[in-house]
């Protein structure tokens, strides 16, 4: 076999379904709009609008998270269709791996993989920062040495690693019970949010608002700032809020009739995030000029507390705290169901692929938290955000362009779904063009250490990953 035809060998779809029988189907609709607004509706939501709006558009961060909606809404239908039509863990690698071939798979999953180490450790970052406000408060200082990544001359984030082990701990005894704390977390993480909009309104000044879109400053730095440059680049930054309907995918293994629940879950949940983003951009950039919250990694918690909230703000950032949790939750799920896809077939060590005798791959589970632990360990809150989003576009690229391969094979070698994208052929190739002009607007950084990643990738798959591939079976 020539190194091309074994490049895109694909795998079939029906090996999947075999492989992926053992995991538990236990997910409703309830379910996945809980684990996906967990998983949307984040740390971002209480960090990125104040973050953006100093360093990038503004008042103007209000049009940044409804593009970037927009931009996610139109991959998101690619996501429903084809989570409908090939409901395996894995999400976009196993997809990719049926459409395209291998080599693409591991392309489109490597990419996810690194969101998924990244997010983890993401979020961790933006539950201790919340935390530790939460201290201050009371009085209690946690020395700056315990709280500071190693690259940055401390001893690391314990708050971030306890709390990344707890989730971890939580997952291993099981989905469904996991899945309940999720709706519990997420139930009180929109109190807190409606807490803060409600109170935050009284506290709203048009003014701020003055100009919308600030006049482009090329001074400004990490920049670009101001224009329609800056709106565009906030869009780029927070990207990554919209990006939990991948977590649904990936677990579309263990969704309760697919055909109906993946659709739900994904769409619903960003139609959910997307008002909740919106809201909570205006009200905090009306409550104070948006340049206050340059280099605030509690912009929320500490606009309360400068409008005389202090009950208020402790309360909000209480709830936030726990309620990062559900984002842990959703990703320690998707990527755990991703290194198990992997390891299932054989592109990384088959272990990964284990599942134990309550059908969870634990180990593929442990796995991820310890990486991600050491990214929090090593890497700053914000080294960390727009790398997430990097991996994802590629991977969101891919699914939307595979539209194209799936649709001639529905309802013969695969299953034809009750949900398909509308608009078809057009909308597949604007969610792709969309996606990729998102990427590009990513700093030079984060493409940077995304092309290294990938040459991470390459490596392993050229000296593990082709020669231990369940593929080889079938030669």
């Amino acid at each position: 076999m020539g190194i091309w035809a074994r490049l895109t060998q694909k795998e079939d779809a029906s090996n999947y379904e075999d492989k992926d029988s053992m995991l538990q189907r236990v997910l409703g609709v309830k379910d996945f709009l809980a684990l996906g607004v967990g998983t949307i509706v984040s740390a971002s939501i209480f960090t990125l609008p104040g973050v953006i709006a100093a360093e990038h558009a503004g008042p103007a961060v209000v049009a940044s998270f409804v593009i970037a909606a927009i931009v996610a809404g139109l991959v998101a239908f690619a996501y429903a269709e084809m989570s409908a039509a090939m409901p395996f863990a894995g999400s976009a690698y196993s997809w990719i791996n049926v459409l395209f071939g291998e080599f693409f798979g591991w392309i489109a999953g490597w990419a996810l993989l690194a969101e998924y180490f990244i997010a983890l450790a993401f979020v961790g970052a933006g539950l201790s920062a919340n935390l530790r406000g939460l201290f201050e408060e009371v009085g209690l200082k946690i020395p700056k040495a315990f709280a500071t990544p190693i690259m940055a001359g401390g001893f690391g984030d314990i708050f971030s690693v306890g709390a990344i082990i707890l989730v971890t701990v939580l997952l291993s005894r099981g989905v469904k019970n996991a899945s309940r704390v999720e709706i519990a977390l997420v139930l009180a993480k929109v109190f807190a949010i409606v807490l803060f909009l409600l109170v935050g309104l009284t506290a709203f000044h048009t003014k701020n608002l003055h100009p919308f879109v600030p006049a482009y400053d090329p001074a400004v730095k990490p920049g670009p700032f101001g224009g329609w440059q800056g709106v565009w680049a906030g869009v780029s930054g927070i990207f990554l809020s919209y990006i939990g309907f991948d977590s649904i995918a990936a677990n579309s293994a263990e969704a309760k009739n697919p055909g109906k629940t993946m659709p739900r879950g994904i769409l619903g949940s960003l139609l959910i995030a997307v008002v909740l983003f919106s809201a909570v951009s205006i009200v905090l950039v009306g409550m104070f000029k948006y340049s206050h919250y340059a280099g605030n990694a509690e912009p929320v918690a500490w606009a309360l507390r400068q409008t005389g909230h202090p009950i208020v703000a402790a309360v909000v950032g209480a709830i936030a705290v726990v309620g990062m949790l559900s984002a842990l939750i959703g990703m320690s799920m998707a990527g755990s169901r991703l290194i198990y896809s992997f390891g299932r077939d054989g592109l990384l060590p088959k272990q990964l692929g284990k599942l134990n005798e309550e059908r969870l791959p634990n180990v593929g589970l442990w796995t991820l938290a310890a990486v991600a632990i050491i990214i929090s360990e090593f890497f700053e809150f914000s080294q960390l955000a727009q790398l997430i989003s990097a991996g994802t576009l590629v991977a969101f690229i891919f699914v939307s362009l595979g539209i194209y391969r799936l649709r001639p094979r529905e309802g013969k070698d695969l299953t034809d779904p009750a949900f398909k994208m509308p608009l078809y052929p057009v909308l597949p190739a604007l969610a792709a063009g969309a996606a990729f002009g998102v990427l590009l607007g990513l700093g030079d950084d984060a493409k940077i250490m995304m092309l290294g990643w990938f040459v991470i990738g390459m490596i392993i798959y050229f000296t593990y990953g082709m020669k231990h591939s369940s593929m080889n079976e079938k030669k």
